[in-house]
């Protein structure tokens, strides 16, 4: 399968699970790269904060995956999410990332998963009506309200 066969792939199982979420949104194609937030933000001509960062960090005891759907303007951290899960976790490796979620680094969807990943999400996305996030590839994305993605992720929200 060629490369643009697999990022074409890749968005379509995000378009499938935003649809089997019973959700009208539909995913957009970026001219420019959206891989950072702050790429993202200028591609898309909003707030930062209104990005979403799916952030993935694997469990220390556990090698389990967890979620963190984080706003743009903050950072994760990860004493505080480490008391949340219930273990230390560390960030994640590129191969790991792509194992757990079928998606590489700066293209992570927080949904459309190959199995349900534990998420936690930052409650200062909840200030935004619109927020962003990212759809299988750097130049993809989609629209949602923050409450509509805490529902679909099945996401515990936090205060980071």
């Amino acid at each position: 399968m060629s490369d643009a066969n697999k990022a074409c792939a890749v968005t379509n199982r995000v378009q499938l699970a935003l649809q089997k979420a019973g959700l009208s949104i539909s995913v957009r194609k970026m001219l420019a790269s959206t891989r950072t937030a702050e790429d993202a933000a200028a591609a898309i001509g909003c707030d930062v904060g209104q990005i979403v960062k799916s952030m993935v960090f694997r469990g220390c005891e556990s090698s389990r995956a967890y979620l963190i759907l984080a706003s743009g303007t903050n950072r994760v951290d990860e004493n505080k999410c480490s008391a949340l899960v219930g273990e230390r976790i560390e960030r994640a490796t590129p191969e790991f990332v792509r194992e757990k979620t079928g998606f590489a680094i700066g293209g992570v969807a927080p949904l459309g998963h190959p199995s349900h990943i534990p998420t936690w999400m930052d409650l200062t996305l909840l200030r935004f009506d619109t927020i962003w996030a990212a759809a299988g590839s750097p130049y993809e994305v989609f629209a949602i309200q923050p409450k509509a993605l805490a529902q679909v992720t099945f996401a515990s929200l936090i205060e980071l």
